[in-house]
This record gives structure tokens, sequence and C-alpha cells, in this order.
């Protein structure tokens, strides 16, 4: 949105500097100086808005205290989802996967990496690792994860090609997006008994 902001700026501008230079060339001589710092500068700023606003990797995710690779464990590997998030069957909460859930493989695979050895200090201290949250959702909203998996509803369908993100996007779910689908799968609409009871 500032970006666009800033566009129109420079088109009014621009206007209005043609307009300008158009009545009065010989002003515009003396003032050549400061005319070039102003459009210079302007430039910047609209470089500086894009590179800052719309550069590949914004659109990553949060950076988690050990980096784990969703594309490795659930693409390469094919782990499934419920394995390392394992209340979503029966929970309205799907669970962050415990320490002991990483080190059951990793005590043996890459035993001795750094990222690896980080978790076997969380499991020495007896520390759950603070995994940062990526999806968000309403707090008034009571969504079910166990009633989706029991219509055999894919998880990508509401998070996305998973297995292909080494870090996860994270998404913010609004009502919408719940709508939408609940229509196109002729599921109940009603508010209190879907989601706000």
């Amino acid at each position: 949105m500032e970006i666009l902001i800033t566009t129109i700026t420079l088109a009014t501008l621009l206007i209005v500097l043609f307009i300008f230079v158009r009545s009065s060339l010989q002003s515009l001589r003396r003032n050549i100086g400061p005319l070039l710092l102003s459009i210079c500068s302007t430039a910047l700023v609209i470089l500086f808005l894009f590179f800052f606003y719309a550069t590949p990797g914004t659109d990553i995710g949060a950076e988690q205290p050990i980096p784990f690779s969703h594309r490795v464990h659930s693409g390469v590997k094919n782990i499934q989802c419920q394995y390392c998030h394992p209340y979503v069957s029966y929970s309205r909460h799907p669970g962050l996967p415990p320490v002991e859930k990483c080190l059951h493989c990793h005590k043996y695979i890459i035993a001795r990496h750094p990222w690896i050895l980080k978790e076997h200090e969380y499991y020495n201290t007896r520390t759950p690792t603070p995994w940062r949250k990526a999806n968000y959702l309403a707090e008034h909203v009571l969504f079910n994860h166990q009633r989706h998996i029991r219509k055999e509803i894919l998880c990508k369908e509401c998070h996305g090609a998973v297995e292909t993100y080494d870090r996860i996007k994270g998404e913010h779910f609004y009502m919408g997006f719940c709508i939408e689908c609940h229509q196109k799968k002729n599921a109940n609409l009603d508010c209190w008994l879907a989601c706000h009871s």
C-alpha cells in the first residue's frame, strides 16, 4: 500500500514538474540542481520501499529456534503430519512436537549436528523447544482439527504444500477463508455450531 501511495505521489510530482517546466524554462535552468536532488531522493525512497516490503525472503515466516525443515521431514522423508503434531486427531490443538519426539529419531540420525545438540540441550534441561507460532486464528474462534481430520480433509487444504517449505510461511486465517471452504464442501455454516461455540 505504501508503494502505491508513493508511486501516485511521484506521478503527481512529475506532472507538476512538467507543467512547471513548460511555463518557466528559464527558472528551471536556475533550479536544476535542487530539482535533480528532489527527483533522485524520491527515486531512492521508492527503491527503499520496494526492497523493504517486496523483496524475496520477506514471506518466509518466523525464524524458529531450531531451523526445522518441513520440506525434508514431510516431503523427502515422508513423515506424516500427525507424527509430529500428535494431538491433531483428538484435540482442538494440534500440539507442537515435544523435544522427546525430535530425539526419537535424532538420537541416531545426525546426532552430532549442532542443531540436534541444541535439541539435546533442551531435553537435558527439561525445557520445551520454544517454537514460534506461525498460524494465527482469532481468539474467539474455536477451531477443531479433530472434526476436519474425521472428514478426511487434508492438512494442505488449509496449510498449503507444507512439504515444500523449509520454513513455514504461516497464515492468518480469516472467516472468509473458512466460509468459502465450508460452502464448497457443503459443510455446516451455522456460526455457533461450527466455529463460535
